[in-house]
C-alpha cells in the first residue's frame, strides 16, 4: 500500500538532512516541571487530548474537557485531570495499567498555540482530589494523575493551516457529516436507526454530562 517506507536509522538520518535541523529554541524550549507559564495555560484550557498507548503498542488518543481550570496542578511535577461520564470503554485506563507513559495536548479555543506534556499517569482514586473536582454537585468516580516529565509549547502553524478557530472556515450543519448515521452503520445493530441514535446522543449530552 505505501511506497518508500522509512525503516532503519539511516534512513532517518538522510530525511534528517533534507529536512534541516530544528532551531536552538526549539531545542531549548523543553522544560521538565510546571513553571508559571504552564500553570496559568492550564488554569485557562477547557480542553486536552490524552495520548496513550497499551500491550503490543496500539495507540489511542481521548479527547478530555470542561470549564477552564477543570485540571488541577498539585505542584510542579504533578497534574491531575478528572473522569467525566464517557462511554464507559475506558480504553485509557486499560492503557495507562499497562503502560503509564501518556502524552497530553491543552488547548484553548482561539489561541494556535498549544501546551505539551509527557509524563507517566496513573489511575488515581484519592478521596480529596476526587472531591476537589466535582461539578453541579456530581464527583468524578476517579480521576488520571500525570507526573511530568516533559512541558514545551507548540507552534500555531497547523491550527493556521486548519483554519480550525476561524468561523468562517467551518461547515455549515448541512454540510457536517452525520455522525449519528455514521454510528448507526458502524453499530451494525438492525434496529437501531440514525434517527434512534440522534435521539439517544442529544438525551445524553442533556443528562448525562455529569
Amino acid at each position: 500500500m505505501f511506497k518508500d517506507i522509512l525503516t532503519t536509522e539511516e534512513q532517518f538520518m538522510e530525511l534528517r538532512a533534507l529536512a534541516g535541523k530544528p532551531s536552538v529554541r526549539a531545542l531549548n524550549k523543553v522544560i521538565d516541571h510546571l513553571d508559571d507559564h504552564c500553570r496559568e495555560f492550564i488554569a485557562k484550557s477547557p480542553f486536552l487530548t490524552l495520548a496513550t498507548s497499551g500491550p503490543g503498542g496500539r495507540c489511542d488518543v481521548s479527547p478530555r474537557g470542561d470549564a477552564p481550570g477543570f485540571v488541577l496542578v498539585l505542584d510542579d511535577h504533578h497534574l491531575f485531570i478528572p473522569e467525566r461520564p464517557g462511554n464507559k470503554r475506558m480504553d485509557s485506563v486499560q492503557n495507562i495499567l499497562h503502560n503509564p507513559n501518556v502524552g497530553l495536548l491543552f488547548m484553548i479555543p482561539g489561541l494556535g498555540e498549544t501546551l505539551r506534556i509527557n509524563g507517566k499517569a496513573y489511575v488515581c482514586r484519592d478521596q480529596e482530589l476526587i472531591e476537589r473536582t466535582a461539578a453541579y454537585g456530581k464527583t468524578p468516580l476517579f480521576g488520571i494523575g500525570v507526573e511530568v516529565e516533559e512541558c514545551f509549547a507548540h507552534c500555531a502553524k497547523a491550527f493556521l493551516r486548519s483554519g480550525l478557530w476561524k468561523p468562517d472556515t467551518w461547515l455549515s450543519e448541512d454540510s457536517q457529516p452525520s455522525m449519528p448515521k455514521m454510528l448507526a452503520d458502524h453499530c451494525k445493530m438492525p434496529d437501531m436507526t440514525a434517527e434512534d441514535v440522534e435521539k439517544a446522543l442529544q438525551e445524553g449530552y442533556a443528562t448525562r454530562l455529569y
